[in-house]
């Protein structure tokens, strides 16, 4: 079953896509068929939410800002997806262990690109998994990038923190003593925090904005672990971010 109304006003969305100089509403009326009130109240409807504009001049009907922002959204999806599992790629090969890309959601980190490692004992995950953000590396660099009021309106101070290990944060104060260290330095780390076999070390990843919109991660279980070799991981995680950034139009991460 579906809503007759809105199918109706994404009629309307995708008539306009190959009208570069609009459409008046009686020519949107006659070739979708509506009764005329009908489509001047999907239109204004559509005008007021910044899906199309409505020329005072020529009344002719645009595509508005808010769907130029929706393509912008799915554009930048399938880079981050595409762009992270090349630059993934890369690093995977300089250093053999499983490399992965997430994004957050809410509190959520979830893995969108995942590139094995190529030893045999190795770290099991799925793209698509969604992880508590406090519990991993990449999760919390990207906790690490909100602003103050968004970051406690996200986890609340005296919010309890999901434990998925004993090594995990469970509370605001550590969790932000954590996201200071990241900010100060420019990278994250995690020591067995979602998983009681792995440590992992991440870096941020910009898009042309600025923003902080993923960031890409080096897996590597406890058993081939050396603290001795964390630098070498931490240039390569970040050099990987840096071109990840640079190939989505942003800063370079590692500099950032």
């Amino acid at each position: 079953m579906t809503a007759p109304a809105l199918r109706r006003g994404l009629d309307i969305l995708e008539l306009l896509i190959d009208e570069d100089e609009g459409l008046r509403v009686p020519d949107i009326t006659q070739r979708l068929d509506l009764p005329r009130a009908t489509a001047h109240e999907l239109v204004n409807t559509l005008a007021d939410r910044g899906y199309v504009t409505v020329s005072k001049e020529s009344g002719r009907v645009t595509l508005g800002v808010k769907a130029l922002r929706l393509g912008a959204g799915y554009e930048r999806g399938l880079d981050l997806a595409s762009v992270g599992r090349e630059c993934a790629a890369v690093v995977a090969a300089q250093c053999g262990e499983t490399v992965q890309v997430v994004v957050r959601d809410g509190s959520f980190a979830v893995f969108i690109v995942r590139i094995d490692s190529t030893h045999s004992v190795r770290l099991v995950s799925q793209v698509g998994s969604r992880l508590p953000a406090s519990c991993t590396a990449g999760g919390k660099v990207l906790l690490s990038a909100l602003p103050a009021a968004e970051l406690s309106a996200l986890i609340p101070d005296d919010a309890h923190l999901e434990r998925m290990t004993p090594n995990s944060i469970t509370t605001r104060q550590r969790l932000d003593a954590d996201l200071d260290a990241i900010r100060t330095r420019g990278w994250g780390e995690e020591f067995c925090e979602s998983n009681d076999h792995v440590t992992c070390v991440a870096a941020p990843v910009y898009d042309r904005l600025g923003d902080c919109v993923a960031a890409m991660s080096i897996s590597i279980p406890v058993l081939r672990w050396d603290k001795a070799d964390r630098p070498r991981y931490v240039e390569l995680v970040r050099a990987g971010a840096a071109e990840m950034s640079r190939r989505l139009g942003g800063p370079d991460g590692a500099a950032h």
